[in-house]
């Protein structure tokens, strides 16, 4: 059975006890506190919790997971075992509140030895049995059922059904909420399986965990004490590598002489296959037995598995949309990638490989995962990108490495310099140091980082309002009602709290129409009205406690007090433009999908009222013809003048071509924008009722703020009439100075650029000749100092590539003896350059050498090597006394 015909197997038996298949979450969380998703149970801990009522009673996955970060962080031990991945898939099937124990583990021994025949004899499970001080009682139900299987089965159940404490027998979620007892499924692989379990949770490879069976029966209070749930629910999780390893190595159990590897099943053939055919090399299955002192072969074979794994792993990612930066999960997944390259120079593989084993992980994955197929270019060109990026500097970073090492000069501040200068990830470091046996300093390091973040943080200057602390428990709620426009100027309300901050006031009332800034688009400004004056609302913002707060300068106003009646005016005009850009931004978006692929991923925003700006996903510049066609898209959907409608529902009633992003955090109940039917985004932002409010749409910029994001720049409305109103000006300027009109512009630009570089090169060929005759001259009056022939003179060259060029020329007339030291002046500096002959060099003269000694004559520095060496200086006027200093020499030969 291969890997395919395994995972359908256990999707279809437990379709057959009537659970609904779903499809594997996102590698991308949803829950804050995840980096990855990283277990099965991830996507339903919500029905866990209570949170949701689940829609089924009874599902069952195949899960993407990665773990590679936080608690669960396998990223070290990868290649040195056959059994460790940072991605991997978990088998699990899930019961809320339906079936529980007896079920769960009749199935799991249904599937395993009738469905998959796995050896009886060979199993073993384990239940929980609380030690001195841990949780709840002995798992009496889940012992008494597997004792009747494996007695049923004609073996010992007292030798089969072991026990275990806390540590691997008893779940929690996390220190409070649901958790239960577990019950584990071990394999014996020994070659005569009759270890007696005595292998058993003993870290030994040859007797492996492949199934986990989590009974959720408690809820577990701050305390510690437990309570049972009204609602109990199963929660497994198998390994699928494992089995699909096992089955390969045993060869479906007909041979146990191997060591068990999750290698050696074809979920990695096809990428082994491609990296033999890229290195020349094949993987021979060796496993060391620590982390240093590795043999040759073991050495491959390692990197064999890293690589293999974190393709994978990276490949899945960035399909996912977790791409390669510098922050967070994604800098995880540019450690992983960088990690592989650096791992494909044990086999002589240059950075550019990684993207080639793409199409070998497409295969094998892309069936169960489709994200791999549809966004298959994205992936792929993501991955050249990154490659390219740590390419230019992987050779230069680990020749500095390797200085450091030889001179004992390893340091955690070393290694921060391999990180901040030629992207070395501290763990890469780190390795390359293992490897020689060396130990780092991680606090160095460490302290090196943060402070780099002092300096950056130093360095930006930004002003921040804040809410200082109050007596009050909780800042009072304001409801906003400011979607639709009042249609009265001033707005009334009621004052709530009068907070101080610096030098400004921050105000609360009952209800407002003025927008707090949030998600990217800017608070709204007007004025505010008391009995006895009015006072400029310059911001509105949200406070840490999620009040909206209306910012005026600090005022004496005695009217201005809590319970106050007062008046809101909202700069209409202002809010009216930062609504056309808003609702630009979702037709921005939506194009940039539909051009560019659903990878596109928002990473940021501005919505004011003059610009809008947008960061999103993706690993290459647009060409013109994209904006072009982008910009276009957006002012037809303009054109149309198409409905803006937008509704409150909750989160989990979501329609599924509603764009939400996996990762942000929504509330229970979310808003929705439906632009015309085909642009549908979860957004809490203001925007215009018809597209056709928005006016003109204008890309002023496109550019790269970090690897794979991008920023677009754009205008609406009277903001875009007014970029094209400057640069028509600008164009009927420079039309009337090139005496041309504008639509003849281009032509004459070429034309003149035509002439233009025609004279450039007239004049290059002048000065080269003129430059020619100069050091034939020179040339033909040399200093003759014994064997040797000396050039000492100040060119009339204004750069360095001249200067070089014309002490060639000298050169190659003075012949093997010759010795050339030019001077010259440009830009207000001194410049030298310095040539030597071999026969000249086996004299005694070297050309660096020379320069050092004659640099500092012009208050400056240089050197070089032995043939040809440069240097300069401050003082332009000093060369010739330099060269006057060098000439004599020779001339007191």
């Amino acid at each position: 059975m291969n890997s395919r015909e395994l995972r359908k197997s256990f999707l279809d038996f437990f379709a057959e006890k009537g659970h609904t298949i779903v499809p594997s979450a996102p590698l991308l969380p949803s829950a804050p506190n995840l980096l990855f998703t990283n277990a099965g149970m991830n996507q339903f801990v919500p029905y866990f919790l209570g949170e949701e009522e689940a829609p089924f009673p009874r599902a069952a996955d195949t899960q993407k997971c990665i773990r590679a970060g936080g608690k669960h962080n396998d990223l070290e031990d990868v290649g040195f075992d056959t059994y460790h991945h940072t991605f991997f898939e978990m088998l699990g099937n899930w019961s809320f509140g339906d079936y529980f124990k007896k079920e769960a583990i009749a199935w799991a021994w249904e599937l395993l030895t009738e469905r998959w025949g796995f050896p009886a004899e060979r199993l073993y499970a384990t239940v929980y049995d609380p030690g001195e001080g841990e949780p709840a009682d002995f798992d009496e139900e889940a012992a008494a059922h597997w004792k009747e299987i494996f007695r049923n089965a004609g073996l010992d159940p007292e030798e089969r059904v072991l026990r275990s404490g806390k540590k691997d027998n008893f779940w929690m979620m996390g220190d409070t909420g649901p958790c239960g007892p577990c019950s584990e499924i071990h394999i014996d692989l020994t070659p005569n399986g009759d270890t007696k379990g005595r292998l058993v949770n003993a870290d030994s490879p040859f007797c492996i965990e492949i199934w986990n069976l989590v009974f959720i029966q408690f809820n577990a209070a701050a305390d510690g004490s437990l309570t049972p749930l009204a609602n109990r629910h199963v929660d497994t999780g198998m390994g699928f590598e494992r089995v699909a390893g096992i089955l390969e190595t045993t060869r479906n159990f007909t041979d146990f002489s191997h060591p068990p590897s999750n290698y050696d099943s074809d979920l990695f053939t096809e990428i082994f296959a491609k990296l033999s055919e890229l290195c020349g090399q094949n993987y021979g299955q060796t496993v060391p037995s620590g982390t240093t002192g590795l043999s040759p072969e073991e050495n491959r074979d390692v990197a064999f598995r890293v690589i293999a794994d974190h393709i994978r792993t990276v490949s899945c990612a960035i399909a996912d949309g977790i791409a390669p930066s510098n922050e967070g999960r994604n800098y995880v997944i540019r450690r992983i990638l960088r990690r592989g390259i650096l791992y494909g120079r044990k086999l002589n593989l240059e950075a550019g490989f990684m993207g080639q084993l793409f199409a070998a992980v497409q295969s094998s994955l892309g069936e169960v995962f489709p994200e791999l197929k549809e966004q298959a270019e994205y992936v792929r060109r993501t991955i050249e990108s990154e490659e390219l990026t740590f390419g230019r500097t992987l050779d230069r970073g680990l020749a500095i490495f390797s200085k450091w090492a030889d001179e004992g000069k390893l340091t955690g501040a070393n290694a921060f310099v391999l990180y901040d200068t030629y992207g070395f990830p501290f763990d890469l470091t780190q390795l390359l140091a293992r490897e020689r046996g060396l130990a780092l300093d991680e606090n160095e390091f460490a302290l090196e980082m943060e402070a780099q973040r002092q300096r950056a943080r130093a360095a930006r200057k930004t002003s921040v309002i804040t809410v200082k602390e109050t007596d009050d428990e909780d800042l009072p709620e304001t409801r906003f009602c400011g979607y639709d426009l009042p249609e009265q100027n001033e707005f009334p309300t009621k004052a709530l709290q009068i907070i101080q901050d610096d030098k400004t006031l921050l105000v609360l009332v009952e209800e407002t129409p003025f927008y707090a800034e949030m998600g990217g688009q800017v608070g709204d400004t007007g004025t505010l009205f008391t009995e006895g004056a009015s006072h400029r609302i310059t911001d509105t913002i949200k406070t840490a406690d999620g009040a909206i707060a209306h910012v005026i300068p600090a005022t004496e106003d005695p009217t201005l007090t809590p319970g106050a009646d007062l008046r809101l005016s909202l700069d209409r005009e202002r809010r009216a433009r930062i609504q056309r850009h808003h609702s630009a931004t979702h037709l921005l978006h939506h194009a940039l999908r539909g051009h560019l692929g659903n990878h596109v991923r928002q990473a940021g925003s501005l919505v004011a009222p003059d610009r809008l700006r947008f960061d999103f996903s993706h690993f290459e510049a647009l060409t013109s013809e994209q904006l072009e066609a982008i910009e276009k898209e957006v002012n037809q959907r303009i054109l149309r003048n198409d409905q803006v409608a937008w509704q409150e529902i909750p989160f989990s009633e979501k329609p599924d071509d509603v764009v939400a992003f996996f990762g942000e955090k929504y509330g229970a109940i979310v808003r929705v924008v439906d632009i015309g039917g085909y642009s549908k985004e979860l957004c809490g932002g203001t925007h215009v009722r018809q597209t056709g409010e928005i006016g003109l749409f204008k890309i002023i910029s496109e550019s790269a703020i970090s690897a794979g994001v991008r920023r677009i720049e754009a205008t609406v409305g009277l903001d875009a009439w007014q970029t094209f109103h400057q640069q028509d000006r600008v164009l009927h300027e420079i039309s009337r100075q090139l005496a041309c009109s504008t639509a003849d512009l281009g032509d004459r630009i070429h034309s003149l650029l035509s002439e233009n570089k025609k004279l450039r090169e007239a004049e290059k060929r002048e000065k080269q000749k003129a430059a020619a005759h100069t050091a034939g001259n020179l040339a033909e009056k040399p200093i003759i100092a014994g064997k040797l022939s000396v050039v000492c003179a100040e060119a009339p060259v204004d750069n360095a590539q001249a200067l070089r060029q014309m002490g060639s020329e000298i050169l190659s007339r003075l012949g093997d003896y010759g010795l050339v030291l030019l001077g010259a002046k440009a830009n207000g500096k001194a410049m030298l350059a310095c040539f030597t002959g071999p026969g000249t060099r086996k004299e005694g003269w070297q050309a660096g050498q020379i320069i050092r000694e004659t640099a500092p004559l012009v208050d400056g520095k240089g050197g070089g090597k032995p043939d040809f060496a440069m240097g300069g200086g401050t003082a332009p006027n000093k060369i010739p006394a330099a060269l006057e200093a060098f000439a004599k020499k020779f001339n007191e030969l």
